[in-house]
């Protein structure tokens, strides 16, 4: 097992990293379970986290690997604050490029997620990209999505400048024409939020497909709702501590 590094040159093997096997393996985790919910998009889209206190060094998945066969070990540590020798070989650019800007830009931003995932790609894809809220999921992300609609291509340095300033202090990034990303302060809050606004982005689309009037929920309500789910105690920690012990059982390899 060899575990990565490759803050401040290019891709090499680093012990101290070992500091670091919770995370690498929580994001592993998430990886895996992407992989299962069909939220991944083959090799593409990445999920970073922070791993310094001003959060410019992350760990992030390497260039070429599928989401179903992430391991703890895979996955390379970089510096926000400095490019990598070895882009295009180990890091991908639209990795560093976007994920980069985040962590440098927003130190909030502790976990970044970002797919492709059907259903919020479908509602990215149309001129009203907000997500109406008529039910408990769609409800929870009211007020807390930001809409990007000024896509200027794939992602490469301008564009993940841009897309941190698009996001501002929100959790979600709405990202017309592309995607969704989603922030956290750790791996299972962020997946926690991710899961659930694709499951939301999904009830949407489909109450959108019968052709009938949607029922909303006023403003007030709404708003009610986005702040019970905020308070709902220890929800994501509880969902994502699941989500381990089920790969424990089924695919103990993720963690290697």
């Amino acid at each position: 097992m060899s575990l990565h590094s490759v803050v401040g040159g290019k891709a090499r093997d680093g012990s101290q990293d070992v500091a670091h096997r919770q995370e690498r393996t929580d994001l592993a985790a998430a990886f895996r379970w992407a992989a299962r919910l069909d939220m991944h998009e083959g090799i593409a889209n990445h999920f970073s986290l922070a791993v310094s206190d001003d959060g410019s060094e992350f760990l992030i998945n390497p260039y070429g690997r599928h989401f179903s066969r992430m391991r703890a070990s895979d996955m390379l540590l970089l510096d926000a604050k400095q490019k990598p020798d070895d882009i295009g070989e180990r890091v991908d650019p639209t990795a560093w490029c976007i994920h980069g800007a985040m962590h440098r830009n927003l130190p909030q931003a502790r976990c970044v997620l970002h797919v492709h995932s059907k259903y919020a790609t479908v509602l990215a894809s149309l001129k009203d990209s907000s997500l109406p809220p008529i039910d408990q999921n769609t409800m929870r992300f009211y007020g807390r999505v930001a809409i990007d609609d000024g896509y200027d291509g794939m992602g490469f340095e301008e564009e993940g400048e841009r897309l941190s300033r698009c996001l501002g202090n929100k959790p979600i990034l709405m990202m017309g024409n592309h995607g969704v990303m989603v922030v956290g302060e750790s791996v299972a809050q962020a997946f926690d939020e991710l899961y659930y606004f694709e499951r939301a982005c999904q009830t949407a689309v489909m109450a959108m497909m019968t052709g009938r009037e949607l029922r909303e929920a006023s403003p007030a309500v709404a708003a009610k709702t986005a702040e019970q789910w905020q308070d709902y105690p220890e929800f994501a920690e509880k969902h994502f501590a699941e989500l381990l012990a089920i790969l424990d059982e089924e695919e103990p390899g993720f963690r290697d």
